[in-house]
């Protein structure tokens, strides 16, 4: 149970604070802004790793959980119940967000931003979180000996990277619990297109697993 209690803490944390960056910043309005709640979501991932990853792994992502549990490295039951607590804790940091912030800031929530398509919008959130998911199964798996050690480091890095082309088109989902808990409270375009940034993550994860399958040199060392 601690460590489906470890990913809702997780996911809180990365929702609140990054969601939170973005409400603060007025994400969008400029490129300070951008960077700003770029880096908010990488380091919040940074700081979660180095403070849950020894219980849970610190997945706070369905995406990254299913792309763990594709490529062999969790049962089903985990990979439902880590998802579960990650969606509740995300629900939960919307709450204080709209205390704090009120409902009508937009909370940070996803939805594809103005001159973009569907069609870009789904090729970003799939591409994007294929590539995240892709280094968060390289950065952690043992075959990279000691330097898995910084993981989290690097995860939290790619994530500011994947951000700063993501906002562009989506605000940067690459999560689904992210988006649904922003979305059930912001309503409007976020919560209409939120079907949007539960597909096509979890279409990206499982492309990644895919891939890792294919070049991972060392599947006995998993």
């Amino acid at each position: 149970m601690k460590k489906y209690l470890a990913e809702l803490v997780g996911t809180f944390v990365l929702t609140l604070l990054g969601c939170g960056a973005a409400v603060s910043l007025s994400c969008g309005v400029d490129t300070a802004s951008v960077v700003g709640t770029a880096i908010a979501f990488g380091l919040s991932v940074v700081a979660m790793a180095y403070t849950i990853g020894g219980i849970s792994g610190c997945h706070i992502n369905p995406a990254i959980t299913l792309g763990v549990f594709l490529s062999g490295k969790m049962s089903a039951k985990d990979c439902g119940l880590y998802m579960v607590f990650q969606i509740i804790g995300a629900i939960l940091a919307a709450l204080v967000l709209c205390a704090l912030a009120g409902c009508d800031s937009g909370l940070g929530a996803n939805s594809l931003q103005s001159g973009i398509t569907l069609t870009q919008g789904l090729i970003a959130e799939v591409v994007l979180t294929m590539l995240f998911v892709l280094v968060v199964l390289g950065a952690t798996s043992k075959t990279n000996g000691a330097t898995n050690n910084f993981a989290g480091l690097a995860i939290g890095l790619a994530l500011i990277l994947i951000h700063l082309v993501g906002i562009h088109y989506t605000g940067t989902s690459v999560n689904p619990a992210r988006s649904i808990g922003p979305a059930l409270l912001a309503g409007g375009d976020a919560l209409n297109q939120l079907w949007i940034f539960i597909v096509a993550p979890l279409v990206g994860a499982a492309l990644a697993a895919l891939i890792w399958k294919g070049i991972n040199i060392d599947k006995e060392v998993e």
